[in-house]
């Protein structure tokens, strides 16, 4: 079996760091390790009118935003297809048909769909679209039949559901689909990275995110106001990591190197996390070497965001491309999926032949 990745995001904004730590930085590993056969990367616009209907323009203007963050941050081109989900209608088709395999209080009981609904406020009002939006997924995971989906946390009871519509339609229709496999990020820290304010999640919606394009003082700023440890209150009071922002996000994004470099009195995280929970280190302190981290792991994106800047048109084609490409394979799969289902009459010669003889007979 060919080895495939398929993953993306909505276009609502820039990608932020939660992004980067959670699946982005993990895509480019895996795209540089030559191991997969094919990488579908989308930049998922139909989903993101499920909840933006009243707003095209926004998703529209954010299109190029999210391409541009993607090759910023290593995505190339030449090693993944970069395609824009609007643009392969086959995955409209794939979700309608997917439909009939999926009940209502099933998607009810979907942690990820019940999160988001009430983070949106959704209530009562819920958009179908919205509503069924695990579905949609499963259809662009399956019509490009990824066996590997690098995701963040909060992702996983989506892929279950993936999991379920796969094993319906096989066991429905025959072997026909993929199972595909879920990726996690190694570092528990990525899994869901917090927003600067310590909430649960880093969220546009909730204006807490430090964006990858981010400008240098702007970071500087969001570092400095992050939350840390409330009882923290004195230099010499003991700290806690648990909930400290902060120390979550140095655990997503130190590397050895940068001791020497920025904090040479400590040899590693651990030494620093020990100092700090006996007390005698300042949040400042930390925060300034947090700062100086994510300044030297953004400025290499932030620099060649602003070189691709410099030749839109030729961002635009490569979407083009790309999604010229993915279409032709989402077609496969589509005239697969039809077959089994026993809906494409027109190539069904054998149906045809009989039916012929049938009412020839009679």
């Amino acid at each position: 079996m060919k080895k495939i990745m398929l993953t993306g995001d909505r276009p609502t904004g820039r990608l932020h760091v939660g992004h980067y730590v959670g699946s982005l930085r993990r895509r480019v590993e895996l795209q540089d390790t030559g191991d997969f056969d094919d990488i579908f990367i989308m930049i998922a616009d139909a989903q993101a009118l499920t909840d933006n209907a009243d707003n095209p323009e926004k998703v529209r203007q954010n299109i190029i935003e999210v391409a541009l963050d993607y090759m910023a941050c290593g995505l190339d081109p030449e090693k993944s297809t970069l395609f824009i989900q609007s643009q392969v209608p086959e995955l409209c088709e794939l979700s309608f048909y997917y439909m009939n395999l999926v009940t209502v209080s099933r998607l009810q009981r979907n942690p990820t769909v019940k999160a988001e609904i009430q983070m949106r406020n959704f209530e009562a009002s819920i958009p179908v679209g919205f509503f069924t939006y695990p579905i949609s997924q499963a259809a662009d995971i399956t019509a490009f039949k990824a066996t590997v989906v690098p995701v963040g946390e909060d992702q996983m009871p989506m892929l279950e559901q993936t999991k379920e519509i796969v094993h319906k339609f096989n066991s429905v229709y025959g072997e026909t689909l993929v199972e595909p496999k879920i990726l996690l990020p190694d570092n528990e820290a990525c899994m869901r990275l917090p927003g600067i304010d310590g909430k649960a999640k880093m969220s546009k919606s909730l204006g807490n995110c430090i964006y990858l394009s981010e400008e240098p003082e702007d970071i500087k700023k969001k570092v400095f106001s992050m939350f840390t440890d409330p009882n923290h209150i004195r230099i010499e009071d003991p700290g806690s990591l648990e909930g400290n922002t902060v120390f979550t996000y140095l655990d997503a994004f130190c590397r050895p190197e940068y001791f020497p470099e920025f904090l040479p009195e400590y040899k590693d995280l651990d030494e620093l996390k020990a100092h700090y929970q006996r007390g005698g280190l300042g949040d400042m302190k930390v925060k300034r070497f947090l700062n100086n981290v994510l300044q030297a792991e953004l400025e290499p994106i932030r620099t060649r965001r602003k070189e691709l800047q410099k030749d839109i048109p030729a961002v635009y084609e490569i979407l083009r491309k790309g999604s010229e490409k993915a279409e032709k394979v989402a077609a496969q799969t589509l005239k697969e999926v039809k077959a089994a289902m026993k809906i494409d009459y027109f190539a069904d010669e054998e149906l045809i032949r009989a039916q012929a003889e049938k009412f020839a007979a009679e």
